[in-house]
């Protein structure tokens, strides 16, 4: 027999009003998205797992990587040059006057780690590493979208550190400097001063100014000649090198004919291969010089030039993609008293030529630099040595030993 129905009353309703509910409604759905974790774009996974795989790819090469030199130890004094820094053989004069040093730097290690980092926190940000437009950041504009940074003012003395650091943006071959300190540095010759000259030493004014004047046509020479850039001949800074060096000129001309490990003419004049990557944009000069007394030599005075240059590269085959090489170079040049000492006139007595190449292969004896693309840091054989801010100014050259250490930036 069906059970009858109470007739005792039940709880009153407490159904809620309809726009109540859709509001709880939108309210809950919002908070579970915001709380869910947050599943990469399809950009970011394809950015993701081209690392994965450039990483395994380092992996089956059991870490190898073409028989690339990350350095060595070198017999004589070093030298300079940097993503890599090196360091490289010195030539040394049989009288002692006179040592010509290098060195150099590979970029691979810092920018390999900082990359799986950005990657795994921030996909987006490394995004805007790559090239082919897949990342957001354009180029050489600054924070406020300007296209042109306003310059730096000229160097004149040391600076108290390394630059701060600049607006992000991926180099291309119409902005090769975006996203790096060079985008507010001074173009080619222009960029190196002369300093005021005056008496030092015993040795007239006259004669320091034309001796300054010959070290900057010596720098321009060796570091900014289109035909020497792409490999060709410098001959202009060897007709500038006083002939009596005859020590020094016939080492240059040996590594020029045929480089060796030893004697490299990369760390004294920067010669790229045209077959492997184009120059481009206007080369990026900063630096300074300066003229002081040679110690213990009456009628003697030291011009030390400190320059730092960058290059814009891209591939020789095409693409859009580009790096930067940044070369230092500290030449030291011996003005006489012409009355006292004998020298040619209308040249110019080398004693030291320094330098560090940051973004370099760190390979000796095939007498052109050869830059590290994006593509690049996976495969390339990771340095050891120390890690250095190519674009830091206010320390010395590196006197590494000839290992190749870490550029930190380009």
């Amino acid at each position: 027999m069906a059970e009858q129905p109470s007739e005792e009353p039940g709880p009153e309703s407490t159904s809620l009003p309809d726009d109540v509910w859709e509001k709880f409604v939108r309210d809950s759905e919002r908070d579970i998205r915001s709380s869910a974790p947050k599943e990469p774009s399809a950009r970011a996974r394809m950015v993701t797992e081209r690392l994965r795989a450039m990483d395994e790819a380092q992996a089956g090469k059991g870490g190898g990587g073409g028989g690339r030199r990350r350095g060595r130890k070198r017999a004589a004094a070093p030298p300079a040059r940097p993503e890599g820094w090196r360091t490289g053989p010195a030539w040394q004069e049989t009288d002692g006057r006179a040592s010509r040093r290098r060195k150099g730097w590979s970029v691979v290690g810092v920018l390999v780690a900082a990359a799986l980092a950005v990657v795994a926190v921030n996909p987006s940000a490394a995004l805007s590493w790559l090239p082919g437009g897949l990342g957001d950041g354009s180029g050489g504009a600054d924070a406020a979208g300007s296209a042109s940074p306003a310059p730096l003012a000229p160097e004149t003395a040391r600076p108290s550190g390394a630059p701060s650091a600049a607006p992000a943006g991926t180099p291309t071959r119409e902005r090769p400097f975006a996203g790096s300190p060079a985008a507010r540095w001074e173009s080619g010759a222009d960029a190196i001063r002369l300093p005021e000259a005056k008496d030092v030493n015993g040795v007239p004014a006259g004669r320091i100014e034309e001796a300054l004047r010959r070290t900057k046509e010596f720098l321009v020479a060796s570091n900014l000649d289109p035909e020497v850039l792409e490999g060709g001949e410098p001959e202009k800074a060897l007709a500038l090198v006083d002939p009596l060096e005859k020590e020094y000129l016939s080492d240059l001309r040996a590594a020029l004919r045929e480089p060796t490990e030893e004697n490299d003419p990369v760390w004294t004049f920067t010669r790229f291969d045209p077959d492997e990557v184009d120059l481009v944009g206007d080369v990026r000069v900063r630096g300074r010089m300066t003229v002081k007394p040679e110690r213990g030599a009456a009628g003697k005075a030291v011009i030390k030039a400190d320059y730092t240059f960058v290059y814009g590269l891209a591939r020789a085959d095409g693409g859009d993609e580009a790096t930067r090489v940044i070369v230092r170079r500290v030449v030291e040049a011996d003005v006489a008293d012409p009355a006292r000492y004998q020298s040619s006139e209308g040249h110019l007595w080398i004693l030291a030529v320094d330098g560090e190449i940051s973004n370099d292969d760190c390979r000796d004896g095939d007498g052109v630099i050869r830059p590290h693309f994006f593509a690049d840091l996976r495969t390339a054989p990771r340095p050891t040595g120390e890690a250095r801010d190519p674009y830091d100014r206010s320390k010395g050259v590196a006197r590494a030993g000839g290992e190749c250490g870490v550029a930190t930036r380009t």
